[in-house]
């Protein structure tokens, strides 16, 4: 075999040096936290990934979380992934008041209400004019809305769950019993 020249072992270890450090940026974006990728963009409180992979879901998770912010989850997941990647639920959550089993869809908010004075829930209480996350919305919180019964707010959050989330109040109006009018209702005090 012959001998390698100076040059020759310089080149070498230099193609030898960036493969290492290729394959080592490969394993760290894999093995990250799932939302960073060399196209990312930090946020002070999370990591949001630009890339286009096909069948991803992109959420913002607000309310009592410990990091809220707008994650990218695998298509399939679920709310309970979602506030696990936005570091957990705060220790003043209230759990019981979302799905934590609804599947998501592209684009939701989920929100966790916050347990206020005596338990009464904070955040997911909304004032009666302000807007209802349609994400977390309760059935009684939907009843506030004009044209909504007790029937019906049941209805919409059952199509809700069944659908693994609703990207825009717009889909309401595939449900039966949603005229024109209550669209326009659902429109003026909904947010997705």
């Amino acid at each position: 075999m012959p001998e390698l020249s100076r040059s020759q072992v310089v080149v070498y270890g230099a193609v030898a040096v960036a493969l290492l450090l290729v394959g080592a940026r490969a394993i760290r974006s894999e093995g990250g936290d799932g939302a960073a990728s060399a196209a990312s963009t930090s946020t002070s409180s999370s990591r949001f990934s630009v890339s286009s992979s096909g069948g991803d879901v992109v959420v913002d998770v607000a309310g009592a979380v410990q990091r809220p912010g707008v994650y990218r989850l695998p298509a399939g997941a679920r709310v309970v992934d979602a506030i696990g990647r936005a570091g957990g639920a705060a220790g003043d959550a209230m759990l019981e008041g979302i799905n934590r089993a609804a599947h998501l869809a592209d684009g939701q908010q989920v929100v966790v209400p916050e347990r206020g004075p005596a338990g009464a829930a904070a955040a997911g209480a909304v004032a009666e004019d302000g807007p209802i996350s349609l994400g977390s919305a309760t059935a009684e919180q939907l009843e506030t809305i004009d044209g909504i019964g007790p029937v019906t707010a049941v209805k919409i959050v059952e199509y809700r769950d069944q659908h693994g989330g609703l990207a825009s109040v717009d889909q309401l109006d595939r449900m039966s019993g949603i005229g024109p009018a209550t669209m326009e209702s659902l429109r003026a005090r909904l947010q997705p």
